[in-house]
């Protein structure tokens, strides 16, 4: 019997109360799977309000939400309070932003949910409020560490369509991206993706497309040495490990539908050399997953949109195929186990 997936509502200034909202509303017509909001009661009523809609909400625990899905909006409520201030960050909402995300995960873990599904978080205000992390794939890894004392890399990856990324370096500044760029990092990153396509993607004999950091892949170090250094090692690692992977490739050459035929997946050597491709070709279609973790997580791919929050206008699509995806994902571990 499968159970609920728990949905936290991100930052509550941005979209992810009223995608929630969203979602929810076609659950019928898009075969939503069932999902339990994290959240606090009088912020989603008020986001509701604001939209003109008037929502059959019901406050569960998560035991009982999967019962309530189909007539009411299942929310779990928070112990903190939120404000509902569409496209005005405020700091006093980080509390509540980092509970839900805390408790959809402890929920998976006493097994209440079947996954993760996080609405986007915005990270100054969470900065401003002393969040020590430098975005949400990091405070996941965090998470799993405490729950099994496991130091698990948590590893984004970018889900559409027609293309799958990987960023190896992810939420730091570009200047940054060389030095933190190492060959061990590349050998993690991508035996964990291996791993996973095979595990929760169903993919038998994962393909790897390693880009190059530097334009053509450095042109055989005329244009910076990294990627014989680093990334070429890296590569020749992989393939003695048995695993799937050519590079490292130019960038710019990769992207293209002959290209992507290719391949399974691309790892990329920063965050937007990832996710540039990934989100032109699948905006409103692909999905952030986190690999690398003990437990299923994947998220919209955008953020939190404050220049249209509250006006009801934002779409809900990244965010229901997030949940389809993670009810995927969680049928095929169960089917695996």
């Amino acid at each position: 019997m499968s159970r609920p997936l728990a949905l936290s509502v991100g930052d509550p200034s941005g979209i992810g109360p009223e995608i929630a909202i969203a979602a929810w509303q076609a659950r019928h017509d898009l075969n939503v799977p069932p999902f339990y909001l994290l959240a606090a009661p009088d912020l989603i009523v008020s986001r509701a309000r604001s939209m003109g809609l008037l929502v059959n909400m019901a406050l569960v625990d998560p035991a009982s939400a999967a019962a309530q899905f189909e007539a009411a909006l299942p929310v779990c409520p928070l112990t903190a309070t939120m404000v509902d201030q569409p496209g005005a960050p405020d700091p006093s909402n980080a509390a509540g932003t980092i509970e839900a995300i805390e408790r959809a995960v402890a929920d998976v873990f006493a097994g209440l949910a079947d996954a993760v599904v996080t609405c986007p978080i915005a990270k100054k205000p969470l900065y401003d409020a002393g969040f020590a992390f430098p975005g949400h794939t990091e405070f996941l890894g965090h998470l799993a560490q405490q729950k099994t004392g496991i130091n698990a890399l948590p590893v984004m990856m970018l889900a559409g369509p027609e293309l799958r990324t990987v960023p190896v370096t992810i939420h730091i500044a570009l200047a940054d991206a060389p030095r933190h760029l190492t060959r061990d990092l590349i050998i993690e990153t991508a035996e964990i993706t291996a791993r996973d396509l095979v595990e929760r993607f169903g993919i038998a004999h994962p393909r790897l497309a390693i880009a190059g950091l530097n334009p053509h892949a450095g042109e055989s170090g005329s244009m910076g040495m990294e990627d014989e250094t680093i990334v070429r090692p890296a590569v020749e690692a992989l393939q003695r490990l048995g695993i799937d992977a050519r590079g490292p490739l130019p960038a710019d050459t990769m992207f293209h539908a002959r290209a992507r035929a290719s391949y399974d997946v691309a790892i990329c050597m920063y965050h937007d050399q990832a996710l540039i491709p990934a989100k032109t070709l699948a905006f409103d279609e692909a999905v952030n997953v986190t690999l690398g973790l003990p437990f299923i997580r994947t998220s919209p791919d955008h953020g939190t949109a404050f220049d249209i929050a509250g006006k009801g206008i934002a779409r809900p699509d990244s965010l229901i195929a997030a949940l389809k995806l993670a009810r995927a994902m969680a049928d095929a571990k169960a089917q695996r186990a």
